[in-house]
């Protein structure tokens, strides 16, 4: 459910209300019930009680949001640490092979902190949980129109360039690569790698990274897993990708991603996580504690990122099931 006092309720009832998810499969939330009541009461009317009261949809009640302080759109710590404790259980039932995939509504890092997790968000906590390093782990952010994988996360720009190293560039390119063939079912990729400087750095004279860090990991990596093209310089990158030259882009930094993202349809991104050994999404949008509570949330993240979750999985087994035979 994500943090209790964020968009995580209700975005989570509309979409669990359309039949368009519905078909998907079994759907289990895990939450606390009387939030996701109080956000889908009579008054609210956001779920269709035909989809919510149905034997496909189970919920699991933790039931460990403080009922008298609870406020829609308030960052508290109470919030953190349900958000954290929900995803908790998630892990648990992963463990378990009870669960096939897992999507995880908004948390609010400063809600999770404040809480005494030191984490920067979900992946982290993940990748420690499921016995990853947060280093091996990648964020491929996707939209109907692009896949783009980020070589580095959550930084300052004035730390990105010393942050890139040929090593972790490389393991980004392949990391990729395996996504698109066994996630999207693509037997040959085309990938395409952005440059980090304007015009690819103009032979130096604009930086250095291209030559010293992205060039030689792009044909290391070319060896192991075939043709590749860059550096490109970004907004050539991004328009031959938007127009279907390329399956997915490699970005140097989080900006350099999401902004073509959501320029090209800011509605629909879901964040993959790469490296884990489960299939894991989200929406690509935060808590929205401005708007909680007041049912004019959008849904269609969520949504994309459920059938995000389940196409993958899909196709994961698909391609498990014939290299079996």
């Amino acid at each position: 459910m994500g943090d209790p006092a964020g968009v995580g309720p209700e975005i989570i009832a509309k979409a669990v209300s359309t039949e368009e998810v519905n078909r998907l499969g079994n759907i289990l939330i895990i939450g606390d019930r009387w939030v996701f009541d109080s956000v889908n009461n009579e008054k609210a009317k956001i779920g269709s009680s035909k989809y919510i009261d149905s034997a496909l949809l189970q919920f699991i009640d933790l039931r460990n949001v403080p009922r008298r302080s609870f406020r829609f759109g308030r960052m508290k710590k109470e919030s953190g640490r349900a958000a954290m404790e929900y995803l908790k259980e998630a892990v648990r039932l992963i463990r378990n092979g009870q669960i096939d995939c897992l999507v995880t509504a908004p948390i609010s890092k400063e809600a999770i902190n404040l809480a005494g997790y030191r984490y920067n968000g979900h992946t982290e906590f993940l990748a420690e949980a499921l016995g990853k390093k947060a280093y091996d782990l990648t964020m491929m952010l996707l939209n109907r129109y692009l896949k783009i994988c980020l070589v580095t996360r959550h930084l300052p720009l004035s730390k990105v360039s010393r942050m890139l190293n040929e090593e972790l560039i490389y393991k980004t390119i392949v990391v990729t690569h395996d996504a698109l063939v066994n996630f999207f079912a693509i037997r040959k990729p085309k990938i395409c790698v952005a440059a980090l400087n304007p015009h690819a750095g103009e032979g130096g004279m604009l930086g250095s990274e291209e030559m010293d860090k992205i060039i030689p990991a792009v044909k290391r990596a070319a060896k192991l897993i075939g043709q590749i093209s860059g550096p490109l310089p970004a907004d050539v990158a991004f328009h031959y990708a938007r127009e279907g030259h390329f399956n997915a882009i490699v970005a140097m930094y989080h900006d350099q991603a999401l902004i073509p993202l959501k320029v090209t349809d800011f509605n629909s991104g879901v964040n993959l996580t790469l490296g884990l050994d489960v299939v894991r999404t989200s929406p690509l949008h935060g808590t929205g504690f401005d708007i909680a509570g007041r049912n004019i949330a959008n849904c269609v993240s969520l949504t994309s990122a459920v059938k995000t979750a389940v196409e993958c999985l899909r196709n994961l087994r698909r391609i498990k099931g014939a290299s079996r035979r």
